[in-house]
């Protein structure tokens, strides 16, 4: 389990994705949409990190 990420490219059946820390290839099989749940929590994690930093972080 990596946490939240935004597919950056493709490559067949593998994906580069972008991660807070680190860019990763990984499986396309490998990856799910986030649940409601989920999402909810990385949008209030991105709410609080541009209060926190001015949108500059």
């Amino acid at each position: 389990m990596y946490g939240p990420g935004k597919v950056i490219g493709t490559d067949g059946d593998w994906r580069r994705v972008r991660f807070v820390y680190f860019v990763a290839t990984i499986a396309a099989r490998d990856l799910r949409t986030a649940s409601a749940q989920e999402e909810g929590q990385v949008r209030a994690w991105l709410a609080e990190k541009a209060v926190r930093h001015g949108g500059r972080w």
